[in-house]
């Protein structure tokens, strides 16, 4: 791994994770995944910062990254202010989308760097959503690719081909990284949280309410960590009201 002359890391190689602020849903459809992806290959073009790995889930976002130091705040800064704006406009809302700044944090090794990308490509898959291979907004199906914006040409020298690849993110393991937990929230969950925050056995009584006490009370869900899917489909408020919010 070649050494860079600035910055935090002693290689350049960083981790990165964005979330949506108070665990705000940052991808509603697939057309807000699809320009995050746009702009982050934009954007790391411009800066130089390559990317080696992502995965997007619905609150945040996995990066493995490598580039000097501002370079790297400058890609986030640029993706993060446009990526905002667009999903402020497009679901008529206002304020900070992503929660403070991004996390990272330096990766020194080879054996690190190996465990971070398996780590990153196995979120949808450890979130029980679906194997990785399956997953639609990850980096893995753009392993080897030479066409692609991401780099992963010094881990595929590494690891092997597309069959040694397949077999290394399947591998059953403890990988330990920066992590950005969060507990179950079912349903279930998201009823129980209706009943302790607004004191009514049933979220659809929202209804009810006029417009000011009705938006305090789904801001107060929100805030909670309840999605604006489970808010809509628990309380029957349509969704273009709760994303304004």
């Amino acid at each position: 791994m070649a050494r860079k002359p600035r910055g935090g890391s002693f290689t350049g190689y960083y981790h990165i994770i964005v979330r949506g602020v108070g665990k705000q849903i940052l991808f509603e459809d697939e057309r807000d995944f699809s320009f995050y992806l746009t702009i982050l290959e934009k954007y790391s073009t411009e800066t130089k910062v390559s990317v080696c790995a992502y995965c997007m889930m619905e609150n945040h976002v996995h990066l493995l990254v490598c580039g000097e130091k501002d370079d790297l705040a400058l890609l986030m800064k640029k993706t993060g202010v446009c990526y905002a704006a667009h999903y402020n406009r497009k679901y008529e809302r206002t304020g900070h989308l992503f929660q403070d700044r991004y996390m990272s944090e330096p990766v020194e090794s080879k054996n690190y760097l190996l465990t971070v990308f398996r780590y990153i490509l196995n979120n949808p898959a450890v979130a029980g959503i679906c194997p990785a291979s399956e997953y639609l907004w990850s980096s893995y199906r753009r392993y080897g690719d030479k066409d692609s914006f991401v780099d992963t040409a010094l881990l595929k020298g590494w690891i092997g081909g597309w069959e040694k690849y397949a077999e290394f993110i399947a591998e059953k393991n403890c990988d330990r990284c920066m992590e950005y937990v969060t507990e179950k929230k079912d349903d279930e969950w998201a009823k129980r949280e209706i009943q302790a925050i607004l004191g009514m056995e049933s979220g659809t009584l929202l209804k009810s309410y006029g417009k000011r006490e009705r938006d305090e009370a789904i801001r107060k869900l929100k805030h909670a960590g309840l999605s604006g899917r489970q808010i809509e489909r628990l309380t029957g408020i349509g969704r273009g009201i709760i994303q304004r919010l």
